[in-house]
């Protein structure tokens, strides 16, 4: 065998080494992360939090250079203890047979149930028969898309004042899903999210929920550096790592594909680039505050620990634990030109089938510097097998997947090596 040839193999082999070690770790920390032990990584129960504290020494294990956190508080609204519901005494699941709107206020005791008829409908005639003795403090329950289509009545239905009853249940498609994004305040009435299988003919239903609403509560942004042999300019690797905590006391929201998948993702990048030293500064942030509305990037933005002017581009990694072979992105203005760099890439080395970039939207970390004209996309696997668990109680390591993780790796990794 000449030595061209043995060369040749030996690197060959490296690299397969390189990506199954990769892929361990990666899959060792997506595990870790949506584990009972962080408690779905929201705020009441500190999960958020520890999972911050675990990154930190996560990269300091991956031999970075430097690892910081960075403060900052919120307001947020949560559910930490008592969730319970029946319908006319049959007991309800959290998470499965119902959720809350991330604002809702807690809620006690027995109410009769008032069903909007959509076929005929006439708002008037609701406001009247809820004044009826046999309707006094009752939940109102309707399709959320007819409510949503007539949101001024809504509006009404839901502030005190407007209406006498008691809250309101909207019916919605399963799994069921639970937010965080406008929970920085509570509103006058509950808001209950369930299945469109509600009984129809329900008469009344129990409820026992408590919320906690947490004022300034103190979060933090993990980041990450590895110096490069040029300091002027630097890349950029975000991923949130918060999620949507507990849904009372037994249930909480793993979030294994959202976002434990991307965070993983940037940690194993910041060993990678820590092993193979980089032509320029690499920071990789993992976010808090993302479900929170942004909250997290959004400081960072306004509070940058390298000036924003000097980042050659970013890159967000949000839910890539899934399988579809056409990859969805985001990018901003000024990331345009990479992103040609990008479909160059794709179109040679067969990454994903496709790219397909989407309209650029305030629904991840990579907005608050698409706004700022950071040079950036945003990567996130839509409508695999895994999509359809997104903020869901099933999104969770065992139902997570992990075909998109090496292909990301390996396109940002010779972006970075031709940009």
């Amino acid at each position: 065998m000449n030595t061209k040839k043995l060369v040749f193999i030996l690197l060959a082999f490296a690299s397969i080494q390189l990506n199954a070690q990769d892929m361990a770790h990666y899959k060792r920390i997506v595990k870790e992360l949506s584990s009972a032990k962080y408690q779905g990584r929201g705020y009441a129960r500190n999960g958020a939090n520890k999972a911050g504290r675990y990154l930190q020494k996560e990269f300091q294990q991956a031999g970075v250079d430097e690892v910081t956190i960075q403060p900052f508080k919120l307001n947020i609204n949560t559910f930490p203890s008592k969730m319970e519901l029946s319908v006319d005494g049959q007991k309800q699941t959290p998470g499965v047979d119902f959720t809350m709107r991330e604002f809702s206020p807690g809620v006690h005791g027995t109410f009769p149930l008032y069903f909007i008829d959509t076929a005929h409908y006439d708002s008037e005639q609701i406001f009247r028969d809820l004044s009826l003795p046999e309707n006094k403090g009752a939940f109102v329950v309707c399709d959320f898309w007819f409510s949503y289509k007539h949101g001024a009545d809504f509006r009404r239905l839901q502030t005190d004042g407007g209406a006498p009853n008691a809250g309101l249940i909207f019916t919605w498609e399963e799994p069921l899903k639970f937010y965080k994004a406008y929970g920085e305040k509570v509103v006058d009435k509950p808001i209950i999210w369930v299945p469109y299988r509600f009984p129809q003919d329900a008469k009344t239903i129990t409820a026992h929920i408590d919320n906690k609403f947490l004022k300034d509560y103190e979060c933090f942004n993990v980041i990450a550096k590895v110096e490069g042999r040029r300091h002027d300019s630097c890349y950029v690797f975000t991923a949130h790592y918060d999620h949507l905590g507990n849904l009372g006391k037994k249930v909480y929201y793993a979030g294994a594909n959202d976002n434990a998948s991307g965070t993983a993702a940037i940690v194993t990048l910041a060993a990678y680039y820590a092993k193979y030293r980089p032509e320029y500064d690499m920071y990789f942030i993992a976010f808090s505050g993302e479900d929170a509305n942004l909250r997290g990037s959004e400081w960072y933005a306004n509070h940058p620990v390298v000036p924003l002017e000097q980042i050659k581009y970013l890159f967000n990694i949000d839910m890539i634990g899934d399988n579809n072979p056409v990859q969805y992105c985001e990018v901003s203005d000024e990331g345009m030109r990479g992103f040609a760099l990008f479909e160059q890439i794709n179109a040679e080395k067969n990454h994903f089938k496709s790219l397909n970039r989407g309209k650029l939207a305030g629904n991840s970390d990579h907005y608050p510097f698409a706004q700022r004209h950071v040079p950036c996309i945003f990567f996130e696997n839509e409508e695999g097998d895994a999509f359809k668990y997104y903020h869901t109680v099933y999104d969770t390591y065992d139902n997570a997947l992990f075909d998109t993780y090496e292909p990301i790796f390996r396109i940002v990794r010779e972006f970075i090596e031709r940009y």
